[in-house]
């Protein structure tokens, strides 16, 4: 799998040695990619009232720098000795809007994250901040589920070959093109999924105005319509040599890709977040935002060619000094200053 180039990584607390950071690093690995390793931490505003009267936020603001600076420098020590180019980079601000703008000023093409656990709304593995990454950053968003697990037993590929036209056969082969590499990389087993429906068949069947013979024809006909362009992408990829299944289902698409999930639990899904709701920066389809509110893995969301984030490269605010770290990268506080 060599599709990616320029990843990023956004830390925690929690990351270090973790398997999520030993998966970032095999994938740069294996891609002969860099990886950039990324915290944000939060603001301290210039004029907050403080209790300590011998530190004044600013400096209060480059003893918290350095020291997370330090942590990262720590996290990264063992992966560069194994010949990998790993920077590092502390941020300051909202977490999403400052890695958004990461991803823009240096072009990254992945950006990965712990799942941010199941202690919010409902118990829900998805956090506002890996919410707000899959719906705004320009680039693939790959949120993991931190597990012992040293790789991924069953990805499901969440596929829609009746989008619109202009959308459905990039969108759709950046899905299958990333999970057969996955697949090939993590000798996992594949399962490709694409549910569809008969819109208004329970109108239609409750009002009486049609014959059930008619509505079953119809109903036929869209069953038709939607398999042959199921069965022609599926043609466009060679899986002989891949353990994959394909499930071809009918109902509502949230509904069964949640119970498909659970039923042959599965590690990843890949699914692609396009929805056209004439909402800036929401761009995450009503199935997708279905799908990541019930279930329990981790998932790759892709977005189609052409996707223009609405997150802009406009300075926030920050008063922090920049300077260039041994990796190249912009990042603010240069850990000598204090």
């Amino acid at each position: 799998m060599k599709r990616f180039k320029n990843i990023l990584l956004l830390a925690d607390q929690g990351t270090g040695g973790s398997p999520i950071l030993q998966r970032a690093a095999a994938l740069a690995k294996n891609n002969q990619a860099r990886l950039m390793v990324v915290d944000v931490i939060e603001d301290i505003p210039r004029h907050m009232p403080m209790q300590i009267v011998t530190i004044t936020p600013v400096k209060l603001q480059k003893l918290i720098l350095k020291e997370r600076q330090k942590q990262l420098e720590r996290l990264v020590s063992s992966i560069r000795k194994e010949g990998l180019s790993v920077g590092v980079s502390v941020l300051i601000g909202t977490p999403f809007l400052e890695i958004n703008r990461q991803v823009l000023r240096q072009k990254h093409d992945l950006v990965i994250m712990a799942a941010e656990g199941r202690n919010g709304l409902k118990g829900r593995l998805f956090g506002s901040t890996s919410l707000h990454l899959m719906r705004k950053c320009p680039c693939p968003v790959w949120v993991i589920k931190p597990t012992r697990r040293e790789r991924f037993r069953r990805i499901l590929a969440a596929v829609d070959p009746m989008c619109a036209e202009e959308d459905k056969n990039l969108l759709n082969s950046k899905i299958m093109d990333l999970t057969t590499s996955l697949a090939k990389m993590e000798q996992s087993e594949i399962h490709i999924v694409h549910t569809w429906n008969f819109r208004g068949e329970q109108l239609l069947r409750v009002r009486g105005r049609m014959s059930g013979e008619m509505i079953d024809a119809l109903a036929s006909q869209t069953r038709a319509i939607h398999k042959r362009e199921f069965d022609e992408l599926i043609g466009n990829y060679s899986l002989e040599n891949l353990n994959h299944r394909l499930h071809f289902l009918k109902g509502d698409p949230s509904i069964q890709i949640t119970d498909l999930i659970a039923e042959h639990g599965i590690d990843l899904i890949v699914m692609g977040t396009v929805c056209r709701t004439g909402v800036a920066g929401f761009f995450i389809g009503n199935t997708a935002e279905s799908v990541l509110q019930e279930v329990n893995c981790s998932v790759l969301t892709v977005k189609p060619d052409g996707f223009v984030s609405p997150v802009k490269l406009e300075d926030a605010g920050s008063w922090t000094p920049k300077f260039r770290n041994v990796a190249g990268d912009l990042r603010p506080f240069n850990p000598g200053q204090i």
